[in-house]
């Protein structure tokens, strides 16, 4: 398995480690409901080292990202970040991913971790306009630091004001002494904080830094297990859950990310506007448990009369709400808000409802 620069860290601290993506990570520490609050409540660090990092840089960055990615990269200003994703030939989704306009001419995409590979053959491949491409995923580290408390710890560490880096903005400067630190308002979990983007080798140091600024407000590292819980509260989507190579960002609600600008030729653009124009037959729908249940990935969605409307793609028992909740694609006819809808608990239908996530206000 792969390392991040925290590995060891994580099994020092007694952290339960498991395979994901190919890296070993931390999915536990105290326990998944106990970190999930901390960072409702308080402030916790996820290590999101394994996250692929991709420079596109030069005269024709702008170009290339216009033609590869759904969202209107045009419109976005040095120091700001948007979510996008990559359609594919089909319209569906190769990944969902962040833009950082870095500098003028240069542009830095985080991709998810289990789709590095794929996403840089997809990225090489499709550079017909000679933007130049970098892939530095090994060469940079990440934490995320969320939670309410997240910015008065982190601003006892550099001298950047955070309080004026709006929420999807970054900021270049010195964070715990290091130099070049991205520290960027942006998370995946709905409770506010920044990701850090940093060399590896100012790991340790800052790791330090963190937790001994945080001791006050109770800081606690927090593992994938609790990352998921989280960004499930909110609605968030998970590729290879809700999102994936068959599944377009219409059908998955975004299609706030995915603009017909003019000039913006991107892949697949004439089938997305084809699908706006006619409609989608399934929506990725919320919705929260009436009777007693947690939904799983891959459970069946079921009409009262039996008959299979959907699929399960993300659920799990709420910490906040503890009641279980979960995000499927339904039929159009079922995604109605407070549409009874039926999970299919090997042979036993448990009763749902439509709801509109996020799931924790």
């Amino acid at each position: 398995m792969k390392t991040t620069p925290f590995t060891e860290t994580h099994i020092a601290l007694g952290a339960k480690m498991h395979e994901f993506a190919g890296f070993n990570m931390p999915i536990e520490y105290s326990g998944i409901i106990d970190e999930h609050m901390t960072v409702c409540n308080g402030v916790g660090v996820f290590d999101v080292s394994h996250m692929g990092e991709f420079w596109v840089k030069g005269p024709n960055a702008l170009e290339y990202l216009q033609q590869i990615t759904s969202n209107n990269v045009a419109i976005l200003p040095v120091g700001k970040a948007q979510y996008t994703c990559f359609p594919n030939e089909e319209g569906g989704i190769v990944d969902d991913l962040i833009v950082y306009h870095y500098e003028d001419e240069k542009y830095l995409l985080v991709v998810n971790a289990g789709n590095i590979d794929k996403d840089w053959a997809w990225c090489t491949s499709h550079n017909t306009v000679g933007a130049e491409l970098e892939n530095s995923s090994d060469r940079m580290a990440q934490l995320a630091i969320q939670g309410p408390k997240a910015t008065e710890v982190l601003q006892r560490l550099t001298p950047v004001n955070l309080s004026e880096i709006p929420y999807y903005a970054f900021a270049v400067g010195e964070f715990a002494g290091c130099p070049n630190v991205i520290l960027s308002n942006t998370g995946y979990t709905g409770a506010g904080g920044f990701e850090l983007y940093f060399y590896p080798e100012d790991a340790s140091k800052i790791w330090d830094a963190i937790f001994e600024a945080g001791a006050p407000e109770g800081i606690k590292p927090i593992g994938l297990g609790a990352r998921d819980t989280l960004r499930l509260e909110m609605g968030f989507c998970l590729y290879g859950n809700d999102l994936s190579d068959t599944t377009s960002p219409l059908e998955a609600g975004l299609g706030w990310i995915t603009k017909f600008a003019e000039g913006k030729n991107f892949t697949a653009r004439a089938i997305l506007e084809k699908q706006k124009a006619e409609g989608i037959t399934r929506k990725l729908t919320a919705f929260e448990m009436v009777d007693r249940g947690i939904p799983r990935h891959g459970y069946k969605l079921v009409n009262a009369e039996g008959e299979e409307i959907g699929e399960v793609t993300s659920g799990t028992m709420s910490p906040t709400r503890k009641i279980g909740i979960g995000l499927g694609y339904v039929a159009k006819a079922y995604t109605a808000l407070d549409t009874e809808i039926y999970i299919d608990v090997r042979g036993r239908k448990l009763k749902a409802k439509v709801v509109k996530a996020p799931f924790r206000k």
